[in-house]
């Protein structure tokens, strides 16, 4: 229960900063939805003023939403492959208009961390998170490339792309040549029977 209203403060946080998103969920007040994230289940239940309460889980809820168990990494990483990857279940109005909310709602960080550090700390905090990220992500395509160059250059498991072309051009080549020589000998052979 202390993660379902973690996480129910911290949407509403989000949404109160953003006047559309619960102007627009205003609209479907009293209705619920289930959270699904693996075997961990969010109720929710749409307030009047277009925010979230936790549900009671007793009603139906009209519109259940099922997320991959990698979700909060695909949050951080890439928000179009989890929202590609969810499964929806009922009502399709109500489960488009909490796509679109999701897919539009973005957290200032900075913001709310000027409200605790200062604006100075705060822009430069994000910008060395911003950096850190940056950085970890280039070690990690290096460290990929160095893998692939010594599984093909120096340890010979994997073969090269050129390589494997240069391949197939001298094997269709070669097929190219037989297919030449045997009508050459078939024209032959013709030719001294007749």
């Amino acid at each position: 229960m202390l993660l379902v209203d973690a996480a129910l403060g911290f949407i509403n946080h989000l949404m109160a900063d953003e006047s559309w998103a619960y102007e627009r969920l205003k609209a479907f007040a009293g209705q619920t939805a289930r959270l699904e994230l693996g075997a961990l289940a969010f109720p929710l239940e749409i307030t009047a003023g277009g925010l979230f309460k936790a549900s009671d889980g007793v009603a139906a809820p009209a519109v259940t939403i099922s997320l991959p168990a990698d979700a909060p990494w695909r949050a951080l990483q890439d928000r179009a492959s989890l929202l590609a990857a969810a499964q929806v279940k009922g009502s399709a109005e109500l489960a488009e208009c909490l796509g679109f909310v999701f897919r539009n709602l973005r957290w200032d960080v900075e913001s709310d961390l000027a409200q605790l550090l200062g604006d100075i700390a705060a822009h430069r905090l994000v910008q060395g998170g911003k950096q850190l990220f940056t950085w970890q992500q280039q070690q990690a395509e290096n460290l990929a490339l160095n893998l692939a160059e010594y599984f093909t250059e120096e340890y010979s498991v994997i073969t090269r792309r050129q390589d494997l072309g240069a391949f197939c051009a001298e094997v269709g080549s070669l097929q190219e040549d037989f297919c030449n020589l045997e009508q050459r000998l078939a024209f032959l052979e013709d030719s001294r029977s007749a």
